[in-house]
């Protein structure tokens, strides 16, 4: 059984404040490359501003932040770079995994963790425990991550626990094994760097997802600049299949019954 609505089987509870927001962070690569530095300050400087949107989000309330960290793709950069980015993963959770238990938050990492060495899955594993019970804000990190491949595991997961389902299954089947069946489907989706595509990031949940790209690198991504994304969440009309006339009445009727 689901545990949060799908758009895509009923019309879901429209929040005031996104509940869940996902994130591309893109462009630490050109931000250092700007200031004549190597890219992997780029990606330090990254890691800072994750601390500040991680405190924004607590701040306005939101519930869910997902931010895509590394992609299944992204292997295919050069080895040092690849390297650099797992040994700055360990060390983020190493240094940081405390402060956001402090803070009432909790840590998931989503991906396929097969390629981590096991110094690394042996950290996620501790910082997931150790952050399990927390609820002022559940932060998701997804980590050689993909789409396609989370579809195509949840499918292998499905079947192999549930081999009656060979003959047939719908989408409520399907979502339990997903990576993010814990969470509610992003109400918006920020891709930094000027790119304006999902790079096979949560390909399944984002059906529905209100898009929202910047030319804003992520190094430069700040509190104001999310708080500007939000801004333009709260300016777009989330129809989810109805038309405009319907959902004006809707929040007609619903503002007679509020009165």
């Amino acid at each position: 059984m689901a545990l949060f609505q799908s758009p895509t089987r009923s019309v879901p509870t429209i929040p005031q404040v996104p509940r869940h927001i996902a994130i591309i962070m893109d462009g630490n690569g050109r931000w250092a490359k700007q200031r004549y530095l190597p890219r992997i300050a780029g990606h330090q400087r990254g890691v800072e501003t994750v601390r500040e949107i991680v405190k924004a989000c607590r701040e306005l309330g939101i519930e869910y932040l997902t931010l895509f960290a590394f992609s299944s793709e992204n292997w295919r950069r050069p080895a040092d770079e690849v390297s650099f980015l797992m040994q700055l993963f360990l060390k983020m959770l190493e240094r940081e995994v405390s402060k956001l238990h402090e803070n009432d938050i909790r840590l998931k990492i989503i991906g396929d963790r097969n390629r981590f060495d096991a110094n690394l899955n042996q950290r996620i594993l501790d910082a997931e425990q150790l952050t399990a019970g927390n609820v002022s804000l559940t932060l998701t990190v997804a980590a050689d991550y993909g789409g396609r491949w989370d579809i195509m595991q949840a499918m292998q997961k499905m079947l192999q626990a549930r081999p009656d389902l060979v003959s047939g299954f719908n989408e409520e089947d399907l979502e339990a094994y997903l990576s993010m069946h814990y969470a509610p489907e992003p109400d918006l989706f920020i891709r930094t760097g000027g790119e304006q595509r999902i790079s096979n990031f949560l390909l399944w949940q984002l059906a529905y997802t209100e898009l929202y790209f910047t030319d804003t690198l992520w190094p430069a991504f700040d509190g104001e600049a999310l708080k500007l994304a939000i801004q333009s969440y709260y300016a777009r009309e989330r129809r989810f299949g109805r038309t405009s006339e319907q959902v004006r009445s809707e929040r007609m009727q619903d503002g007679k019954i509020n009165a």
